[in-house]
């Protein structure tokens, strides 16, 4: 049994998210709170699998009641939010994340809507699989921060491989480590960067305006066919494959979902492998499941630079857990390592034979 803790100030919502979560026998309701100063104490009191958040509450509001959760007592969150496009409700959900939530869900609509029912199963899955994760208590304003430094060499053989595209795969805990990737790259970052974020449908449009205006990188959501340019990352758009061809256009499609999700890692990571194998560096970052494990080891094998996230800074270490059983993984990084490996890349043009004092230690995963 999953209990829940239900943090909405609309009782009308509240009502409705309670009538939905407790549909699902798995889930019980241990309580709810109409406040942010509520949702802190009984996080306490009630100590919950998992908390649903609202944002904006009287007084203290969702951003700064999951950051004192997360201080005090970690819980995971799920905020849920309005979907409104790239709103201002949206955008600020994804501070929330940055403050310590898992995930991101819409408010379910009316019992009445069609989309009610689907909307009401995702969200009872997505709190059984949040119960999961084993939450850590999160320093007050803890930065991003350089590991020591050390002499490292690099694994692979001293041929130079020209980079042309970087491809990345997403999902539980990746919106905040993609917003220190791009915050740390420079503006004019001279390879496209194409990234799959698993995320609730709605959201995929305020996650990109939220990413832009928070780095100041350029970052958006293709059209079909468009060519992709330097210094620009492109997301997938909600519900489409995002896949790239030989001649550098990003074609979006409508074909099945793959390992159940659209868009897909995996059929990204495909795509890369076919035109562009050791010319591109594909990575791995948090996430459930293993989206674009088994694609990883294929573009490894044809002389690809692949990385995964470490576990240490991941929240889940699904995806890049599945990518090392499978031999996939070249380089096992912190976030700020893969910004270095990154600008290291951009600086000289091809990924380097020696890793020296100029970037961080790696911790190396032999053939």
């Amino acid at each position: 049994m999953v209990n829940v803790l239900i943090v909405e100030d609309s009782p009308v919502v509240r009502e409705l998210l309670i009538h939905t979560i407790e549909y699902d026998p798995e889930i019980n309701i241990v309580g709810t709170a109409s406040t942010g100063e509520e949702a802190i104490k009984l996080s306490k009191l009630l100590n919950p699998d998992v908390i649903t958040m609202d944002i904006k509450m009287p007084g203290i509001g969702g951003i700064e009641a999951t950051r004192r959760i997360m201080e005090e007592n970690p819980t995971p969150i799920i905020i849920v939010s309005s979907v409104i496009g790239s709103s201002e409700e949206t955008q600020t959900s994804f501070e929330a994340m940055q403050a310590g939530a898992l995930a991101l869900f819409p408010k379910p609509p009316g019992y009445s809507e069609e989309a009610y029912i689907k909307i009401a199963a995702e969200l009872t899955k997505s709190i059984k699989l949040m119960s999961e994760v084993k939450v850590i208590k999160r320093q007050p304003n803890r930065s991003f921060q350089k590991d020591a430094l050390r002499e490292t060499h690099y694994s692979k053989t001293a041929r130079e491989r020209v980079v042309k595209l970087i491809v990345i795969g997403s999902s539980t805990g990746g919106p905040v480590v993609l917003q220190k990737i791009f915050s740390h790259l420079p503006k004019n970052f001279p390879i496209p960067i194409l990234i799959v974020q698993h995320m609730a449908a709605g959201f995929i449009e305020g996650f990109t305006a939220w990413l832009k205006h928070t780095t100041g990188f350029n970052v958006k959501i293709p059209v079909n066919e468009e060519l992709i340019k330097p210094s620009t990352a492109y997301i997938a758009p909600d519900n489409r494959h995002m896949t790239i061809n030989a001649s550098g256009k990003i074609i979006l499609i409508n074909d099945d979902p793959v390992n159940g999700l659209r868009p897909s890692v995996s059929y990204l990571f495909s795509t890369a492998a076919q035109f562009y194998g050791a010319n591109s560096a594909a990575v791995l970052l948090s996430g459930m499941g293993k989206d674009g494990a088994a694609e990883l080891k294929i573009l490894r094998d044809k002389d690809a630079l692949t990385i995964v996230q470490d576990k240490e800074s991941s929240v889940v270490y699904g995806m890049p857990g599945e990518a090392i059983k499978l031999d996939a993984v070249e380089l096992v990084l912190s976030p700020q390592q893969i910004v270095d490996t990154f600008n290291s890349i951009a600086k000289i043009g091809t990924i380097p034979t020696t890793f020296g004092k100029s970037l961080l230690s790696f911790f190396l995963v032999s053939r």
